[in-house]
């Protein structure tokens, strides 16, 4: 293994990360890397609203449930941890992009990240509000950073989907 090589991944659990985690699996194994996935959270409502009304058992509850969330993301990408790779999950209270950049801070990482879903109306107008955690990383990572685009099965999964819908219209 490389001297402390690192591929960190960011993860949520939808089909975006789960794909931008496969490909950073393999980077880890071809540069002979940690892989060190992280999963970002912050309390409900927002560090602003915790920091006004804490609650400590809430939050134990709330890091309690991204760990379960991070378990079961390596479980649905890989049934559990990848073979042939060292891996390091990491669950951090935090924002993802801060978070992200953060931990990637040697040179000689490679921080990979989920480029998301390309134009939805939804990501369309969060997009006026806030900067999305792609962009985030690009602009500050003390690294390489490796944006992957989402998997064609996406696509293919959302016209199956909407496939459906469109039938069950019809049958009504």
């Amino acid at each position: 293994m490389s001297d402390g090589a690192r591929v960190i991944v960011g993860v949520s659990g939808s089909l975006h990360s789960l794909t931008a985690l496969h490909r950073a699996a393999e980077e880890a194994r071809v540069r002979q890397a940690v892989l060190v996935p992280v999963l970002a959270w912050t309390p409900v409502g927002g560090e602003r609203n915790y920091r006004a009304r804490p609650c400590p058992p809430l939050l134990r509850a709330w890091q309690e449930l991204a760990e379960a969330r991070m378990a079961s993301v390596l479980e649905q990408a890989f049934g559990g941890l990848p073979i042939g790779v060292p891996v390091r999950p990491l669950v951090v209270r935090g924002d993802a992009a801060t978070v992200l950049t953060g931990l990637a801070d040697r040179p000689g990482d490679l921080l990979v990240v989920s480029t998301g879903e390309q134009g939805g109306l939804r990501v369309r107008l969060r997009g006026l509000t806030r900067r999305s955690v792609t962009r985030q990383c690009l602009a500050r990572a003390r690294c390489g950073v490796l944006a992957v685009p989402p998997s064609t099965l996406h696509e293919d999964l959302r016209a199956l989907h909407r496939g459906i819908d469109l039938r069950e219209l019809a049958a009504a």
